[in-house]
C-alpha cells in the first residue's frame, strides 16, 4: 500500500534524532501515560540498563508526585540555566546501576514552560542529548495532545509509544497524534500501547479499531507494542506514591509492561546487531 502521508513542508525546522531516546506520548490526558512512562523506566532499570526518565509534560508535570518525591531543582531550573541537569536529577530506588532509575522532574503548574518558543524547545532537545550520552536509555514522558512541544520532541525520539484506552475520544485523540506525527516524519517509528483494557482480547480490538483508521486514512499502521491489563493494583501503589514495581512485582500491570520493556530492548539488539 503507497504511504498516503504527505511530506514534510518545506523549510520546517529538523531536531537530532537521538538513537537511546523514547518518547511517551498520548492524544488525550487521563489514559495512564505517566504511571506507564514510570513503570517502563523502573522495568528497563531492573532488566539492567541505566535509566533516565524525564518529566517533559511542559505545565502538568506529576511524575515526582507519583513516586513521592521532593525536588530541589527541577527542568524548569535546567531549561532556563540556573541549575545543571545532574543537580536536578534525583535517584529512585538506588538509581541507575542499581536496579532503580534516575528522574529528572518537570514543574507543575508551569505557565511558562508550556509557552516555550521553539529556540527553547530545541535547547530543551539538545539537553535530553547531553544526558542521553550519560545513560543506556532517556524515557520522556511528553504532555498529552497534539501541541508543538509535543511534535517536536517526539521528532528527537528513535521510538514513540503512543498511549491509548477503549474510550472513543482516546481513539480519536491518538489517531491525530499519529497522523501529525507521520506527517512530520514520515520514518517516525511509532508503537501503540493499549492501557487499561479489560482483557487481552479488548485491548487487540481496540488497537485494531485505531489500526484500521491508520490504514484507510494514512495508508499505514502502526503496530502494537503491548496491552496493560486494568489492574486495582495500580491505583493503589499511586495513592501509596510507590512504583507498582516496587510495591507489586507479581501483578498483572507490572508483567505486561515488563512485556513492553523487552520488546524494545529486542528492537535494541536487533539495532545493534545490523549496525
Amino acid at each position: 500500500m503507497t504511504d498516503r502521508v504527505p511530506p514534510r513542508p518545506a523549510g520546517q525546522r529538523v531536531v537530532p534524532r537521538i538513537s537511546n531516546l523514547v518518547a511517551i506520548a498520548s492524544g488525550k490526558g487521563g489514559v495512564g501515560k505517566t504511571w506507564f512512562a514510570v513503570t517502563l523506566s523502573h522495568a528497563l532499570a531492573r532488566a539492567g540498563e541505566r535509566i533516565l526518565l524525564v518529566d517533559g509534560d511542559l505545565g502538568l508535570a506529576n511524575v515526582d508526585v507519583q513516586l513521592g518525591l521532593t525536588p530541589g531543582y527541577d527542568l524548569a531550573g535546567v531549561i532556563a540555566g540556573t541549575v545543571s541537569a545532574a543537580a536536578a536529577t534525583m535517584a529512585v530506588e538506588g538509581g541507575a546501576g542499581g536496579n532503580g532509575f534516575d528522574v529528572l522532574a518537570g514543574r507543575s503548574g508551569s505557565g511558562a514552560l508550556g509557552a516555550l518558543r521553539p529556540g527553547e524547545l530545541s535547547g530543551f532537545v539538545r539537553i535530553i542529548q547531553d544526558l542521553a550520552s550519560k545513560y543506556d536509555r532517556v524515557v520522556l514522558d511528553l504532555g498529552a495532545g497534539i501541541d508543538t512541544p509535543v511534535r517536536l520532541m517526539c521528532s528527537a525520539a528513535s521510538h514513540i509509544l503512543v498511549i491509548l484506552t477503549d474510550e472513543p475520544t482516546s481513539l480519536t485523540d491518538a489517531y491525530a497524534l499519529v497522523k501529525l506525527l507521520y506527517m512530520r516524519d514520515p520514518t517516525a517509528s511509532i508503537d501503540i500501547v493499549v492501557n487499561q483494557a479489560e482483557t487481552v482480547s479488548q485491548g487487540r480490538r481496540t488497537h485494531q479499531a485505531l489500526a484500521q483508521a491508520c490504514r484507510s486514512f494514512l495508508g499505514r499502521e502502526p503496530p502494537l507494542a503491548g496491552i496493560i491489563r486494568r489492574d486495582k493494583l495500580v491505583k493503589e501503589a499511586i495513592r501509596q506514591q510507590t512504583a507498582l514495581l516496587a510495591r507489586h512485582p507479581q501483578s498483572a500491570a507490572a508483567a505486561d509492561v515488563g512485556a513492553v520493556a523487552k520488546l524494545l530492548r529486542g528492537a535494541n539488539n536487533k539495532v545493534e546487531s545490523a549496525s
